[in-house]
């Protein structure tokens, strides 16, 4: 028989300890970067994860463990930003679904529910790869698994998950090459060994502090924005989260879409509603909450509830944090991710109803995605994520979000998307004809990089000096370079420019237009057949995106 040692309360001791321990290593994390720039997020992308399962629980009291892991697992699904960040969140679903009808939970029900944490996250990678976060969790959860009995205690246990996580961390460079040309481990796998130090800690009976967020937060708002003359204008933001009650409704069948119809039969706008298990999360602009209340009181009752006069929000200049108000139905959106206002009013006058903010150092979460879904209101939206750490992220949201079909095009640079959203014709029926044709578009374009080098490594068989200027494409650096002209040239080269019709060159915000204008002369004197176009991107970290069509 095995002893009951956790319950909710220790549970969430132990995951905020895992977030707080993250913290402290952040930039280390980040650091652990196989590419010689710097664009190293992984660390920012974990943080920010976890903090938004901890925000998503924070305040609640008495909790089953089951029921604190669902809360942390639904924040950390909508927070999760990057490939890293993604892959967190779905370890955490798989530990919240082994956990489920958990009161408290013995070492082996602990054990039971961390495995689950790596068959779930394995599910969220269309092309899994050892060598990283995946195998380093894989491998520890089955080792400590594998040595609970009756007598393990909690710190045994998680003694043994530190020892394996730790073993195979360092096994990492020599299940990628990549990896060990660079001279680092995996930073995922990294990252979830301080978060599991963290974790410790809370077993050893160290207790939490709240993190630090504060600098990401918005001021609140000005009460006196609203005033005894104002008229309600704008109506009430409302997000809850429903626990579905069995003497309600039947659970198993209740469909959220059918309440996001009833809600709009009500007034509601904005909607954003999805189910994980039996909690439904709400957000929906009305005139009315109390009829909102009403209406979803049929099938549960509340776990959170929060309700904000938008008016306040407008007047104050803080709706960032809401979706701004639906346009009116369409059949087809586009929604597209990139960094630096040049290429995102690009993408504007391209026809994207939606940019988001985002790319390296800044990647969109889920709720990001999630909301840019609602606003755009079409029944078919083509997302364009434009980098390969917001693919998943897009991915998930696409699960998350019911109000429409999200259709993720597999654009890994903005070179990629525009070349995409250029070519999109949206007259056909059929959605997936289009997504076909566009994926033909995706493949025929070439992107290429410049930037500035951050530290002294051989990769791809080229010297790099810090502070030198770098080309690659497609992940592979092709040269390093004194300048930057001379690193765009050779890239080109390298690229065989003069085989393409048009090139793009994006510049970014370190980028004179003086400096741009000599570019754009020489690139045309020396590819005479080829028609180049400038954009004055505004992107940081890549001084220079070269895009062949």
């Amino acid at each position: 028989m095995y002893n009951v040692i956790v319950d909710g309360e220790m549970f969430v001791n132990m995951i905020s300890l895992g977030a707080a321990t993250l913290e402290e290593h952040r930039t280390e994390i980040n650091d652990l970067n196989v590419f010689p720039i710097p664009d190293g997020d992984t660390g920012d992308n974990m943080c920010m994860t976890m903090e938004a399962g901890i925000a998503h629980i924070t305040g609640r009291n008495t909790l089953s463990i089951g029921e604190a892991a669902s809360l942390i697992s639904d924040g950390m699904l909508l927070g999760a930003r990057g490939n890293s960040g993604v892959i967190l969140s779905r370890i955490f679903a798989g530990i919240a679904k082994g956990l489920k009808e958990h009161d408290k939970a013995d070492v082996m029900a602990l054990a039971r529910a961390f495995r689950i944490g790596s068959d779930e996250a394995y599910l969220a990678v269309p092309v899994p790869v050892d060598g990283t976060i995946l195998s380093v969790y894989r491998d520890a959860t089955e080792y400590a698994l594998s040595r609970v009995s009756e007598q393990t205690t909690l710190a045994e246990y998680m003694n043994d998950l530190l020892t394996e996580l730790r073993s195979s961390l360092s096994r990492t460079p020599d299940l990628l090459e990549v990896l060990k040309e660079a001279g680092v481990v995996d930073s995922g796998g990294a990252g979830f060994v301080y978060i599991s130090e963290g974790m410790k800690k809370a077993i050893d009976g160290e207790t939490a502090v709240p993190l630090n967020t504060s600098a990401r937060r918005e001021a609140g708002p000005d009460l006196n924005a609203f005033t005894e003359d104002s008229v309600l204008e704008f109506g009430y933001c409302t997000e809850f989260l429903l626990r579905l009650q069995k003497a309600k409704v039947d659970i198993d069948s209740f469909d959220v879409s059918e309440l996001v119809g009833q809600l709009e039969g009500i007034g509601g706008e904005s909607i954003v509603a999805f189910r994980e298990g039996s909690i439904v999360k709400v957000h929906v602009h009305t005139p009315r909450p109390g009829d909102v209340l009403d209406l979803c009181q049929r099938f549960g009752e509340f776990l959170t509830l929060k309700i904000e006069n938008m008016s306040l929000q407008h007047n104050n200049k803080i709706s960032r944090n809401h979706p701004a108000p639906k346009k009116a139905r369409s059949k087809y959106g586009i929604v597209a991710v990139a960094a630096g206002d040049g290429i995102k009013n690009t993408f504007a006058e391209l026809g994207c109803d939606k940019v988001i903010d985002g790319g390296r150092l800044m990647n969109p979460s889920a709720e990001d995605f999630v909301r840019a879904f609602d606003e755009v209101n079409a029944d078919t939206v083509f997302v364009f994520p434009n980098n390969s750490n917001v693919f998943l992220t897009a991915t998930q949201a696409a699960k998350l979000y019911k109000g429409c079909r999200a259709v993720i095009l597999p654009t890994k640079s903005v070179g990629e998307g525009y070349a995409a959203v250029s070519m999109i014709d949206l007259s056909g029926d059929d959605p997936d004809a289009i997504a076909s044709e566009l994926e033909d578009v995706i493949a025929g374009v070439k992107t290429g990089t410049v930037s500035q080098a951050s530290k002294d490594v051989t990769r791809d068989g080229v010297k790099i000096v810090a502070g030198d200027y770098i080309g690659f494409s497609g992940g592979v650096i092709l040269t390093d370079e004194k300048t930057r002209e001379a690193a765009v040239l050779t890239l080109c080269d390298g690229m065989g420019a003069g085989d393409f019709d048009i090139m793009l060159l994006i510049t970014g915000e370190t980028v004179t237009e003086a400096d741009a204008d000599a570019l754009r002369d020489e690139l045309s004197a020396k590819y005479r057949g080829t028609e180049v176009i400038t954009i004055a991107g505004g992107q940081p970290i890549y001084d220079c995106i070269i895009v062949l069509e």
